[in-house]
């Protein structure tokens, strides 16, 4: 089925619901639930349980508002990619207008709700995550640096630490750790992918490392990057906010992208690209999948 095929069938809730990017939304309300429940030392009592369902809404209201905006900056260069093109914006379907009342209603109500039901802190947060990847990574750094994704990665590092702020109402270590746990991974996870689709990339004009730096290059950073990860994935268990079970865990999918990342640089294909990038998808979850069965069990 073409791209273009289901432009006119699509509805438009559906476009709508698109422009939200569901899928990366999700992982990032999964990572701030983990930063709740480690910043709660048991089970939740029936006020904290009404606090992580607010918190979650709030925080996919203004993620989502926060993807919808990229859409809009970027639906002329989603028009050139094969992976993007099917967005809404990059096909017309939805008007500049349609998007920014859409991805401003979302903003402004996630917020309110931040403010209202979790705590202040929480929203200024998670506000400035959106200003962070809305304007500051899509609009500035994207297309001026090839370190866009490693400085731009911040924002997509705060969901544990929106979490743990929702809960404590304070920013503590524990959280920073998972934020640097993010922020390790997100490169060595985009520039997987920017390696099998460079050439979208240098069609739409983005400076993307292997577009600026070659193919070889990349691959000695996701290499570099996924063995720095690996230290930084023991640090839950070296702090001892953690047990053994996360520690093994942790261990292993590390060995497993560090494996990846060696291939990789070792031999490059467009397959083992793209393994490597879904691998990143696994072994992120997983971790933090074990953050928060370690946590019930100790």
């Amino acid at each position: 089925m073409s791209a273009a095929a289901p432009a006119v069938s699509t509805p438009v809730l559906r476009q709508f619901y698109q422009l939200t990017k569901p899928k990366v939304v999700q992982l990032i309300v999964f990572c701030a639930l983990i930063g709740m429940a480690l910043a709660i030392p048991g089970l939740p009592t029936a006020e904290q349980w009404l606090t992580l369902a607010m918190a979650c809404l709030g925080i996919w209201l203004v993620a989502g508002a926060a993807a919808a905006f990229n859409c809009l900056v970027e639906k002329g260069i989603d028009a050139k990619m094969k992976r993007t093109a099917w967005r809404p914006t990059a096909r017309g379907e939805l008007s500049d207008g349609q998007t920014l009342v859409f991805s401003t209603g979302l903003c402004a109500l996630g917020s309110a709700l931040l403010w209202f039901t979790v705590n202040p802190l929480t929203m200024w947060l998670t506000f400035a995550t959106f200003v962070g990847y809305a304007v500051i990574y899509t609009v500035v750094l994207k297309p001026l640096t090839p370190q866009n994704i490693v400085i731009g990665g911040a924002s997509g590092a705060m969901p544990p630490v929106l979490g743990w702020a929702a809960i404590r109402g304070d920013v503590g270590p524990e959280a920073l750790i998972l934020f640097l746990i993010i922020f390790l991974w997100t490169p060595p996870h985009f520039w997987a992918l920017a390696l099998y689709r460079v050439e979208d990339y240098r069609k739409a004009g983005l400076p993307m490392l292997p577009v600026t730096h070659g193919n070889a290059f990349t691959r000695l950073q996701i290499l570099l990057y996924t063995l720095i990860l690996f230290a930084a994935c023991l640090l839950p268990f070296i702090y001892g906010m953690s047990g053994w079970l996360y520690l093994a865990v942790a261990f292993a999918v590390s060995i497993g992208f560090c494996a990846y990342g060696f291939a990789l640089w070792r031999s490059y294909s467009d397959a083992l690209a793209r393994r490597t990038f879904r691998f990143s998808l696994i072994h992120l979850s997983v971790l933090f999948a074990a953050l928060l069965i370690d946590h019930y069990l100790r």
